[in-house]
C-alpha cells in the first residue's frame, strides 16, 4: 500500500503537465510555422506575462513605476529589434536595465514600494529581455529562422520530457539538492540523451544536415535548458516562493514553464551567429 501511494505521488502531476503541454505546444508551433509576424505577437504576449510575474515576485505592480519600467524597457528594445535595428535594440535593453535599477532605487521608501534591493527588479529586464531579443532575432532570419526556432523548441521540450521521465523512473542521487531537491542526475542524463535523439531525427524533417552535428547542437541546448531550470529554482528560493504564479495548471507560472527556453535561446542565438545568416544551426 505504501509503495502504491509513493508511485502515485511520483506521477500525480503528469496529467496536468500533459494537458497544459497539449494546449501550449501546438499553439507555439502554429505561430512559428505561420510566419514571423504571428510569432512576434506570441513573443510579445509571453513577455507581457513574464514581466508581470517578475515584477510581482519583487512585490511591485506593472501598472505603476518602478515596476512599469521592466516591461517598458523590454518592449521598447523589442520594437527596435523588429524594425531592423539589432545593435540599437541591445543598447536600449542595457539602458533600460540601468534606468529600471536607478528608478527603483530612488523609489525605495515611498509608500507602496517594498524595501528590497532595486537590483532584483532591474535584473528582470536582462533575464527576460535578452531571451526575448534572441528569440526575435532567430525567427526573423528569413532563410533559416523557422527551422532554427523549431529545432530550439524541440530540443528544450525534449530535454524537459526526458529529464522528467528518467527522473521519475530511475530516481537516484540529487543533482543539486540545495537549489532543487527534486532534480536527479538520472533525469539530467535522460534529458540530455533524449534531446540529442530528437535533434538528430529533426534533420530528417527540417533542413537536412549532419545528424551527429545536430545531436551535438541539441546537447548544448539541453545543457543550457537544464541550467536555466536550476537558475529558476534558485530565483524562487531567493524570493521564497514555490511557483512564480498559478497561471498554468501543473506548471505554476510562465516563468516556471519557460525557464529552460530563457537560458537556451541566447545560446541558440550565439550558435546562429557562429554559423552565419540563413544557415541552420546543425550545418
Amino acid at each position: 500500500m505504501a509503495e502504491a501511494k509513493s508511485e502515485e505521488k511520483r506521477w500525480r502531476d503528469l496529467r496536468k503537465r500533459f494537458l497544459s503541454a497539449l494546449v501550449l505546444g501546438p499553439t507555439a508551433l502554429l505561430c512559428v510555422w505561420l510566419g514571423a509576424e504571428l510569432y512576434t505577437l506570441l513573443i510579445a504576449i509571453c513577455i507581457a506575462i513574464l514581466t508581470w510575474e517578475w515584477v510581482h515576485l519583487c512585490g511591485m505592480r506593472t501598472r505603476v513605476f518602478p515596476g512599469l519600467g521592466v516591461p517598458l524597457a523590454i518592449f521598447l528594445a523589442g520594437i527596435v529589434a523588429v524594425i531592423g535595428h539589432s545593435a540599437l535594440s541591445w543598447a536600449v535593453l542595457v539602458a533600460g536595465f540601468f534606468l529600471a535599477w536607478t528608478g527603483a532605487e530612488r523609489s525605495r521608501g515611498r509608500r507602496g514600494v517594498p524595501q528590497q534591493p532595486a537590483l532584483s527588479l532591474a535584473l528582470g529586464v536582462l533575464y527576460i529581455g535578452i531571451a526575448g531579443l534572441c528569440l526575435i532575432e532567430l525567427r526573423h532570419d528569413n532563410e533559416a529562422g523557422r527551422d532554427n526556432i523549431l529545432f530550439l523548441l524541440s530540443a528544450v521540450w525534449a530535454s524537459d520530457i526526458g529529464a522528467y521521465m528518467a527522473g521519475r523512473v530511475f530516481g537516484g542521487p540529487r543533482l543539486w539538492p540545495q537549489v532543487s531537491p527534486n532534480k536527479t542526475w538520472s533525469g539530467s542524463i535522460g534529458g540530455l540523451v533524449f534531446a540529442m535523439l530528437v535533434g538528430a531525427l529533426l534533420t530528417l524533417v527540417l533542413a537536412p544536415g549532419s545528424m551527429a552535428r545536430a545531436a551535438a547542437v541539441a546537447a548544448i541546448l539541453a545543457v543550457a535548458t537544464q541550467a536555466g531550470d536550476l537558475l529558476e529554482s534558485a530565483i524562487k528560493r531567493h524570493f521564497k516562493v514555490k511557483d512564480t504564479s498559478s497561471l498554468i495548471p501543473g506548471h505554476g507560472g510562465l516563468l516556471d514553464r519557460l525557464d529552460g527556453l530563457l537560458a537556451a535561446a541566447p545560446v541558440a542565438a550565439l550558435l546562429a551567429l557562429g554559423v552565419g545568416y540563413g544557415v541552420p544551426l546543425w550545418r
